[in-house]
């Protein structure tokens, strides 16, 4: 995005980036002090993560917001270059706000059971450098994850409400990845209006289960991203708008 977007957006959702930038900052010079990276801390510092593997062990997940992710590496002739591995996100359903629902597919309608927590959501996901330096965000198709398809519309009203507010097994990793999300947030719905669009598109003359199941269809949506850039064009944006606020208001003859 350019940094003229950003002063298109309201004070308070500029500033819930700005708070963002600075908590992202604060947890990489945190683990840097050590050595560390959001990786090192996930993979208990194996050199040799195995393919496919879930870090860590049975994911990461927040009882109370019921937010979920793991971090997982490809076999590297699927991996673009630079990359590592990647971040998948999820919310449960009783971490949702109110209203939401998964689609309808084949005009039959998928109901949450009240009960169910098991009706995940897919939100995101953060492709790293080895380092841990994130470097491109991404949707995926429902095939890959296995999650229960919503709209971007749903998805969108999530966001925010993906929180991982627990101290294992990095405190640091955990609000790493929840401030990383709040500094993309406009990116990311884009990537996921897009998604929906893509989906869309491919689902003529076919059900659209098929297309939710296409092996064909893996990343639906992706997008660079740097995050250096990024804390700097919404810092410049937040400079902006406080300025215009302390500016004077012109006296009218």
């Amino acid at each position: 995005m350019r940094g003229d977007d950003f002063d298109q957006m309201s004070s308070e959702a500029l500033e819930a980036m700005v708070e963002a930038a600075r908590e992202v900052q604060t947890c990489e010079r945190v683990l840097a002090k050590t050595g560390d990276t959001v990786l090192t801390q996930l993979m208990n510092a194996d050199d040799r993560p195995a393919i496919w593997r879930h870090y860590p062990a049975g994911d990461v997940y927040d009882p109370v917001y019921h937010a979920q992710y793991y971090y997982h590496l490809h076999p590297e002739t699927e991996r673009l270059n630079g990359e590592h591995g990647h971040f998948h996100t999820f919310l449960r359903p009783f971490g949702m706000p109110e209203g939401v629902r998964p689609t309808r597919i084949d005009g039959e309608p998928m109901p949450m059971v009240a009960d169910d927590n098991e009706a995940l959501s897919h939100l995101i996901a953060i492709a790293t450098t080895r380092s841990g330096r994130a470097t491109r965000l991404f949707t995926t198709n429902r095939w890959v994850t296995g999650e229960t398809w919503y709209s971007a519309a749903d998805v969108a009203r999530m966001l925010d409400s993906f929180v991982m507010d627990v101290a294992r097994p990095c405190w640091a990793a955990n609000r790493w990845i929840t401030a990383l999300m709040r500094l993309f947030r406009p990116q990311i719905l884009a990537l996921l209006h897009a998604r929906d669009h893509v989906v869309a598109d491919r689902d003529t003359g076919r059900p659209e289960h098929a297309v939710l199941e296409d092996r064909g269809l893996e990343v639906v949506t992706e997008q660079a991203i740097d995050v250096t850039g990024q804390i700097r064009v919404v810092e410049q944006a937040w400079r902006r708008r406080r300025r215009r606020r302390a500016s004077p208001t012109p006296i009218l003859p």
